[in-house]
């Protein structure tokens, strides 16, 4: 991905194979467009408001419709006692889609996400790399591939 346009189109890509019940994680070093890529794939659903991290929020809360979606990030959690007295494992169910940055924060405490996206620094832009894990999982990136265009669709 070369530019942050290419990111945001992949997280609109992305959004096309949004469900209740389905979680994505998300890799990268700072500033690796991990938020761009949710920025992405927020603008796809609808949501026109300010996107922002959820660094010191911990998460972020978006409504669609009877969607609820959560933005985590976990990049300022110690040790896995801060997840297990977060509250946080009840957002993880049946009818919502969570989106977690820094996932390994949580090492062995949430359960394998449908879908998970390393990005990573490469010349020109960025790498990125999608690992589709259960049913669940490969059916959102073959409509997440579906929908993805890596050219400016200008």
């Amino acid at each position: 991905m070369p530019d942050e346009a290419a990111t945001l189109r992949l997280g609109a890509a992305l959004a096309a194979g949004v469900a209740p019940g389905r979680v994505l994680t998300l890799r990268g070093d700072l500033g690796s467009g991990k938020t761009t890529l949710v920025r992405g794939l927020l603008r796809a659903l609808g949501h026109q408001g300010h996107v922002k991290s959820p660094s010191y929020a911990l998460v972020e809360v978006y409504v669609f419709s009877s969607l609820n979606l959560y933005h985590f990030d976990f990049y300022r959690f110690k040790d896995r006692s801060e997840w297990l007295s977060s509250g946080f494992r009840d957002y993880f169910n049946a009818e919502s889609v969570c989106i977690v940055e820094w996932p390994e924060r949580a090492q062995g405490l949430l359960a394998p996400a449908d879908l998970d996206l390393q990005l990573e620094f490469a010349l020109p832009g960025r790498q990125a790399t999608l690992r589709a894990q259960g049913a669940a999982g490969r059916a959102w990136l073959d409509v997440a591939r579906k929908h993805w265009s890596p050219a400016s669709s200008r």
